[in-house]
């Protein structure tokens, strides 16, 4: 503190010399005396120091409800603690220098302790500053009761006193935050890690009631997971619940190309109900392309789900939409075995593919309108904006050329399938 008391003097503004150095002798003999009350009184305290503790403990355990439950847990840890500070605090009064080190990294541990163990960081700050009252007041005291005509030159050192509880609180704040993003940069990575785990299907068996707990998912339960492919930041939900569906909570997790989401459905409206919901409620962003799994038992199976909405998601479009695979499992028998898709689309429609390109969309646009239509001619040529029979005849012409009759129930499905294969591999 004697530093401060000369870069005070220093800091005068300029006078004539002779008032000057009036002022900074006067001013310098002030605070040398006040230093000395400083010091007799701060040696009176360290002395007295464990009557100091029992005193702070017991306004920490008063005034300070996180504290309660520290001091009830361990009471002679806190004590110790309270104690260190106290010490480090009032020797840094009497010798700052040698004990400004010291009494620095002690109010850093205290604040990464505390923030490893969950007490609060105002709860912390308030004890540091009723700890500064508590010695502030005990100097006081300690003049006023043995030299009480020196109280008045504990005013020049007021101000430096409370620099000091100001920059320790500032140093455990620190200490405190760091620590803190550490343990929830922890905490998230091993949520990340679970989850992954429990996507790719590889998580044990035997750590299922742990990653059950921390994900706040139960063990059994019905599960689908859905797939987002909308580039960069598609996962714009994060990890919450989805919003406005009762008893549904999903997961999310970023991965190398999609984001993906572990539901837990609502028994309320069995898997069917549940999963519409779902697919009404998950969105991204424009042309984004969504594969939702079919309902799976538990959490042990979430792996298989993904796999599954990993078929919904090449089912989809490309110009983006939503595949609840439930609905579209024709779709995904093809995108299931690509080879053999693009092998019935060859056999099935290879007549129609090597025509003209023109002829070749025309007679495929037609065959497509149909089947969606229900095999309607009538509803069909209002789809395509021509005359019903003109539809009749391009269907004749596909029959002609496939070999495939459309009034043959087996022959469609084949048709079908091997346009749906078409459009789903671009073959």
């Amino acid at each position: 503190m004697q530093h401060v008391v000369r870069s005070r003097i220093r800091a005068l503004p300029d006078v004539p010399s002779a008032v000057a150095h009036g002022s900074v002798r006067v001013r310098s003999l002030v605070n040398a005396e006040a230093l000395g009350v400083l010091h007799r009184a701060a040696r009176v305290l360290l002395d007295d120091l464990p009557e100091l503790t029992d005193r702070l403990v017991a306004e920490l355990r008063e005034q300070e409800p996180a504290y309660q439950a520290a001091i009830e847990s361990d009471a002679a840890d806190v004590w110790q603690e309270v104690h260190r500070s106290l010490r480090h605090s009032v020797s840094s009064l009497i010798d700052p220098r040698s004990s400004r080190d010291a009494a620095r990294r002690c109010s850093w541990k205290i604040g990464a302790g505390r923030a490893e163990q969950g007490l609060p960081l105002d709860a912390l700050l308030h004890a540091f500053r009723l700890g500064g009252a508590l010695v502030w007041q005990g100097l006081v005291e300690e003049t006023a009761r043995h030299h009480p005509d020196d109280v008045r030159l504990l005013v020049h050192v007021a101000a430096d006193v409370w620099n000091f509880v100001d920059e320790h609180c500032t140093l455990v704040a620190e200490a405190y935050r760091q620590v803190e993003r550490r343990l929830t940069w922890r905490r998230e990575n091993r949520l990340r890690v679970m989850t992954a785990a429990l996507l790719d299907g590889t998580t044990r068996i035997a750590d299922l009631a742990e990653v059950s707990a921390a994900l706040d998912l139960p063990e059994q339960g019905r599960y689908a997971v859905v797939l987002v492919d909308g580039g960069p930041g598609a996962a714009y939900a994060g990890t919450r619940p989805a919003a406005g569906l009762p008893g549904l909570r999903m997961v999310w997790h970023t991965g190398a190309d999609v984001e993906l989401g572990i539901a837990l459905l609502s028994g309320e409206d069995g898997d069917g109900g549940a999963l519409d919901r779902l697919a009404r409620e998950v969105a991204g962003p424009p042309g984004a392309r969504i594969g939702i799994s079919s309902a799976v038992d538990g959490l042990a199976s979430v792996g298989d789900a993904r796999r599954l909405a990993e078929t919904a998601l090449r089912a989809c479009p490309e110009g983006g939409g939503t595949v609840l695979l439930d609905e579209h499992l024709p779709a995904a028998l093809v995108v299931s075995a690509p080879a053999l898709g693009a092998a019935l689309a060859d056999r099935v429609l290879g007549p129609l593919l090597r025509l003209d390109p023109s002829d070749r969309d025309l007679l495929l646009d037609t065959l497509a309108v149909w089947l969606d239509c229900g095999g309607s001619a009538q509803r069909a040529s209002s789809r395509l904006y021509c005359h019903r029979n003109t539809v009749l005849n391009r269907l004749r012409r596909c029959e002609q050329l496939t070999g495939r009759s459309l009034a043959r129930p087996a022959d469609v499905v084949e048709i079908s399938l091997a346009l749906t294969a078409r459009r789903l591999l671009r073959v």
